[in-house]
């Protein structure tokens, strides 16, 4: 009977599933989920296993791929918060958050990524209600352990995969709130956002990300730095972010 009813949950899942997701939309649930996209069109069928770590706590993120020479090339996902400039909790002046969704212009929540993929319509490079990203697949923040399976750009056969991500207001004893009193971006977001990467080849088919450094805590530019001593809990948001490749 117990097995029963478990079988009978998966269905409803899966079934509340189909019909909530779209092309360029999806609902996470709180177990791990698999979700694929544009996986028949040209390119090389990768799966990226993320395990949420001890620090998370509704982060927003991008994923994209890069050429060896540092071009961007394509965004794989990116969190639908970000990519609309709609957050769950809209924000008022520089300490404020309202208890509804609502338009939040947050530059230094993924400046690296903002600045590497360029402006969006030649309309500025921080995506907005007025100003949307579409050129990737959006989605709703995960709020567990997931799996995404989709396709890379099929022009290079070495390449590179990025992520990186950010939590509001994570603050620790080194980025403090008063660290740029006058930059409303900072104080926003507290600790950078960090960025990992990992080098795909043509050899292997198992890789994980590993943390490379972290983006402009004041979101104005989209340099890399690379000390990631002073960061604390923004390192342990993800356990691990693990690629697999299909040969």
């Amino acid at each position: 009977m117990k097995k029963s009813i478990f079988l009978i949950s998966l269905t409803i899942i899966s079934i509340l599933w189909g019909c909530n997701a779209s092309k360029n939309q999806i609902k996470f649930v709180n177990i791990t989920d698999s979700v694929s996209y544009n996986v028949l069109s040209d390119g090389q069928k990768i799966e990226l296993q993320v395990t949420k770590g001890k620090g998370f706590n509704h982060p927003t993120f991008v994923i994209w791929q890069e050429d060896l020479q540092g071009n961007f090339l394509k965004t794989l996902f990116i969190t639908e918060s970000y990519a609309k400039g709609v957050f769950g909790h809209q924000m008022v002046g520089d300490s404020m958050w309202l208890d509804k969704p609502g338009a939040s212009y947050q530059p230094a929540a993924l400046p690296y990524w903002t600045f590497k993929k360029g402006e969006i319509k030649n309309n500025g490079y921080v995506p907005t209600t007025d100003n949307p990203y579409i050129d990737g697949y959006s989605g709703a923040t995960p709020i567990g352990d997931f799996a995404f399976t989709t396709k890379t750009d099929n022009s290079n056969k070495k390449y590179i995969i990025y992520l990186e991500v950010n939590q509001t207001w994570d603050w620790n004893s080194y980025w403090t709130n008063n660290k740029y009193p006058d930059n409303d971006a900072y104080k926003h977001s507290a600790q950078p956002s960090i960025i990992y990467a990992v080098t795909i080849n043509d050899e292997d088919s198992i890789y994980f990300l590993n943390p490379i450094g972290h983006g402009d805590p004041k979101g104005e530019t989209g340099k890399l730095n690379t000390d990631l001593s002073t960061l604390t809990t923004a390192k342990n948001i993800f356990e691990s972010i693990k690629i697999t490749i299909e040969q």
